[in-house]
């Protein structure tokens, strides 16, 4: 007691009780000691707690569009509620927006940045003292979230939202102590909640409600010259979106602006934001956040890399395969997936464009090394003992072509495009081996000169789609005259690749040089029986291309069957060679009327193909189509429709939108 000072009445009682009217210096009451120093003494209504109309959220945000279908997940939810996703997909808007509209429902909402356990702590801490003004500065935090558990604890009517949780496990030790209110959490996490809480996973935008994101910054009827375009390239990313329309708003600039600044400066385009904007909230901060989190598995930052060079979609897990043990690559996959920044799904992977356009933004050594295994991997990735290629590798050819230079095409890149257009000609797809086969041709003749064999192959490939699309840089007859005479030079006339370039100049020539072409076909017929004999497939197979390329009408129907019945014996033998005569033999018979013949060998041709090929193969899909045709012509019309409609299922599943498609649609009409 200090001088002067009157002590406050205190009374005691019961054994070793202290009563004290003031401030303590030291207290002893027995076997065991407890030491207060300068304790406060707290009036008993500062210990109360009034939460009531307690609200703590972010600003809400007038920039909001769609999310019907979360909004009401969240609505349906009890307990614990996880809105996972992409960085940057919007999930904090989404809860603030949710967490806004329902504060009529609770006693508390409160709002807690919690993505390290340090800042949950303090987020409870915060929520302690708003309910306690009177401990402000004088409970220690570790208090101060204790009273704060304690009284979720004890109370059903209250809703936490908890930004950007980094792992599941932060939040343990929160659920093990509150009691049945809501918690509503955004995570880049999109696994291991199971046992935590039910997930809900947001997608981008449609193209309509980002098209009305864009403008709820951005608007004006000037301002909307290539919006449509902007949003595509964009992915429909909210947090893109939000950037490249504040941006346009400031600069005073058009979306159609905007995208050939983001094609040309990328990577500064991805960093930059309008003044007073987030720094932390650009796409290039938002993705390097969760690239650091996964530094301790180099492997998935290396897959990152790699699959940025390629298409965002349908990404065969199998073409990761050589990257490293299965265990690492599925570890690196695992992760990868783990913090969204790829999705996963029957065999194959996916990613966000715009992903893919920050990472290759980077300009390191690394990014560059991850380009040629791109091509590598492509490659590596061809299926053995499929002439035809793959579908998939001849995709992401085609993505890896449009993000790089013609001239950093090294042999590997060269040899991908080459075998890429090679099998898009074998679907029909003839404008898209086009452009690949120019990619490959330019690359082959300044790595290897005119004369190599594959410069001739790419020309030769090249030539032929040239042809079927009726466009091109170089006139077809002209590049396979070139390429006979380089095969000639090089090889001599007997050679395979002579025959074939010979073979394919011929029927470029058909229209415009009938007498020359049907010339050419005879002089590989004579070729091919001098070197190899008149029962080798390669014979058989000349005497087919003379056949069609002759004015033989009147007879070309006996001609073929004599020249099926000779390719069923060749040797060696080629199924291939047999199919392709049997479904011209089909076509012929229909000409002529004969009907029941020509759908029995449409019947046979169909299931030979389909025995050899496979059901995904391209000649499968035509003798299916020239069954349908010959059913139709037989009159067993439903049957021709049911096959038709099959038919085309399977094309656009296996070989996807393309001119094999169109050519199932007109025939199944």
């Amino acid at each position: 007691m200090t001088g002067g000072a009157v002590p406050s009445s205190a009374e005691a009682s019961g054994e070793r009780a202290v009563a004290a009217g003031g401030t303590i210096g030291s207290v002893n009451t027995g076997d065991f000691v407890t030491q207060v120093e300068k304790a406060t003494l707290l009036p008993p209504e500062a210990l109360a707690i009034t939460p009531a109309g307690l609200v703590h959220l972010p600003e809400r945000t007038q920039l909001f569009v769609g999310r019907a279908r979360e909004l009401a997940l969240l609505d349906e939810g009890v307990g614990v509620q996880v809105l996972c996703g992409l960085g940057g997909i919007g999930k904090s808007t989404l809860a603030a927006r949710w967490a806004a509209d329902r504060v009529a429902g609770h006693s508390v909402v409160w709002w807690i940045t919690a993505e390290t356990p340090a800042e949950l702590d303090a987020g409870l801490a915060g929520l302690a003292r708003a309910m306690q003004p009177g401990v402000v500065g004088v409970l220690p935090e570790d208090a101060l979230r204790e009273r704060a558990l304690q009284w979720l604890a004890t109370h059903d009517d209250w809703l936490l939202v908890l930004d950007n949780v980094s792992a599941p496990a932060d939040l343990r030790p929160l659920l093990a102590r509150v009691g049945d209110g809501r918690i509503v959490v955004t995570s880049r996490r999109a696994s291991g909640w199971q046992d935590v809480a039910r997930t809900v996973v947001l997608d981008v935008l449609s193209p309509g409600e980002a098209a009305e994101l864009f403008r709820g910054v951005c608007a004006g009827a000037a301002e909307q010259d290539g919006l449509d375009e902007l949003c595509a390239e964009l992915g429909y990313l909210p947090l893109a979106l939000k950037q490249a329309s504040a941006y346009c708003a400031e600069a005073g600039i058009t979306p159609r602006a905007y995208l050939g600044l983001l094609a040309e400066y990328p990577g500064e385009m991805f960093a930059a934001t309008a003044e007073g904007g987030e720094a932390a909230r650009t796409l290039a901060r938002v993705w390097q956040v969760t690239l650091e989190r996964l530094r301790d598995t180099p492997l998935a930052v290396s897959v990152l890399q790699v699959i940025a060079w390629w298409a965002p979609e349908d990404i065969p897990r199998r073409f990761l395969d050589p990257l490293g043990t299965p265990l690492e690559v599925t570890e690196a996959v695992r992760r990868l997936a783990a913090h969204s920044m790829i999705t996963l799904g029957g065999g194959m992977l996916s990613v966000h464009r715009l992903v893919q356009a920050v990472v290759r933004a980077d300009q390191s050594e690394a990014t560059n090394r991850a380009r040629g295994s791109a091509s590598a991997l492509l490659l590596l990735s061809l299926p053995e003992g499929k002439a035809l290629g793959d579908r998939h590798v001849a995709v992401h050819a085609e993505a890896l072509a449009g993000l790089t230079d013609p001239g950093d095409d090294d042999q590997v890149a060269a040899e991908v495009f080459l075998q890429a257009a090679t099998f898009l000609g074998t679907v029909t797809a003839f404008g898209r081996s086009q452009w690949l086969g120019e990619r490959a041709l330019q690359a082959m003749r300044r790595l290897h000169g005119p004369d190599h064999t594959r410069t001739m192959d790419a020309a030769q490939v090249l030539a032929i789609a040239a042809g079927m699309t009726g466009s091109g840089t170089w006139v077809p007859a002209e590049l396979l005259s070139e390429g006979l005479a380089s095969r000639l030079s090089v090889f001599g006339p007997d050679h395979p690749g002579t025959l074939s370039t010979r073979r394919y100049l011929a029927r470029a020539l058909l229209a415009s040089e009938p007498e020359r072409a049907e010339e050419l076909l005879r002089e590989n017929v004579a070729h091919t029986h001098r070197v190899l004999g008149p029962r080798h497939s390669e014979s058989i197979r000349a005497r087919y291309d003379l056949i069609l390329g002759s004015d033989v009408a009147a007879r070309d129907v006996a001609e073929l069957e004599k020249l099926c019945a000779d390719a069923e014996k060749a040797s060696p033998e080629d199924p291939a060679l047999c199919g392709t005569i049997k479904r011209t033999l089909v076509l012929r018979l229909s000409a002529a009327g004969e009907t029941e013949r020509a759908l029995a060998l449409a019947e046979e041709a169909a299931e030979e193909s389909l025995r050899v090929h496979g059901d995904a193969d391209t000649r499968t899909f035509i003798s299916r189509l020239l069954l349908v045709h010959a059913l139709t012509q037989s009159g067993r019309v439903e049957q021709a429709r049911l096959l038709g409609r099959a038919v085309l299922e399977e094309c656009l599943r296996t070989v996807g939108e393309g001119e094999l498609a169109r050519l199932v649609r007109m025939t199944v009409r």
